[in-house]
């Protein structure tokens, strides 16, 4: 049977990038066959320090603005990682089967310990095998992922092959569902993807960003010198990014954005994007508004996806604790 899975941190504000290279994929993964399984991540989220009344806040604002997406527990199970302990127990076996300098040469550890220098924590080091952990646990079939997260994919089907061939059949080797919306870059730097953490707040777009907001921030949008509106990704990045994002929340082919562009300079063309944008996610800001009010809902969404989380998580680890010999 096919089985997603996938993850997101609880760690400030979607942006554009996260709702349109990632959610929007997830919305309609539920109309699709099988079973789907949305976490948010919380463990993951402790690779870099945070403050505990905020974490508690954030998970509830990620599960109002997930639901206000269209993640609909009713075609879905969303659920907090670290309400089913058994993520951590496969975790430690998986961690004892995977070899240091492995974990060393995944990019995203040398950029980030890079960034961190002598601060890097193991537990940044080691969450890729946590998040192998999460995606066989559920004996997942296939897995969203953007373009940053391909590496990481590789060591959980490396990790479901060696558990297999030490144990004898038992994880299928999970397939990555490459997401067709390519990585949204930063406003302000086009050469670089856009992120929650940018220290720019202009960089960045969050989808609950006022009309106002995201109007200024596209204004101030990096583009070039050439005021027509073209589709060239090598040569003109900038207006290529406003170009795919313009065409991601109309629905339009990137041909078809180009062609109604025809005859506006990039700064008309700037303004045009900052509408579409709105318009698109102005339902989406009002249901988050809404949904935020009522902490007592947003709780019970998540104790109950946790538990059905569980259902499916108890049987697999215990027959991982009986094939490595724990019981």
């Amino acid at each position: 049977m096919r089985r997603v899975f996938s993850g997101i941190q609880p760690t400030g504000t979607p942006h554009l990038g996260n709702y349109l290279g990632a959610i929007e994929s997830w919305v309609s993964l539920q109309s699709e066959p099988g079973s789907v399984l949305y976490s948010i991540v919380d463990l993951h989220s402790i690779t870099v320090p945070q403050d505990p009344a905020v974490l508690r806040q954030s998970i509830l604002d990620m599960t109002a603005a997930l639901l206000a997406c269209g993640i609909d527990p009713e075609r879905s199970i969303l659920f907090r990682q670290s309400q089913v302990a058994e993520h951590t127990q496969l975790s430690w076996i998986l961690t004892c089967m995977v070899r240091l300098p492995r974990l060393q040469h995944l990019h995203q550890w040398k950029a980030k310990s890079a960034q961190q220098k002598h601060d890097g924590t193991v537990g940044l080091l080691t969450y890729p095998v946590l998040q192998a952990a999460d995606v066989l646990l559920y004996k997942s079939t296939h897995v969203p992922v953007g373009e940053d997260q391909v590496q990481h994919m590789e060591l959980v089907q490396d990790l479901a092959r060696g558990f297999n061939k030490k144990y004898g059949e038992f994880f299928p080797v999970p397939k990555s569902i490459l997401t067709s919306m390519k990585k949204v870059k930063s406003l302000r730097d086009p050469s670089a993807k856009m992120s929650k953490s940018d220290p720019d707040r202009l960089a960045t777009v969050r989808i609950t960003d006022s009309p106002e907001e995201i109007v200024q921030k596209f204004r101030k949008a990096v583009t070039d010198f050439t005021s027509e509106v073209t589709y060239d990704p090598a040569r003109r990045e900038g207006v290529s990014n406003l170009v795919a994002i313009h065409s991601a929340v109309t629905g339009l082919p990137v041909e078809e954005v180009v062609r109604q562009s025809a005859g506006l300079d990039t700064a008309r063309y700037k303004l045009l994007v900052a509408d579409a944008v709105i318009e698109k996610l102005a339902p989406i800001k009002s249901e988050i508004e809404k949904l935020k009010m009522d902490k007592d809902h947003l709780e019970k969404v998540l104790e109950a996806g946790s538990a059905r989380a569980k259902e499916l998580a108890y049987p697999v680890c215990q027959e991982v604790n009986r094939l490595v010999g724990f019981l």
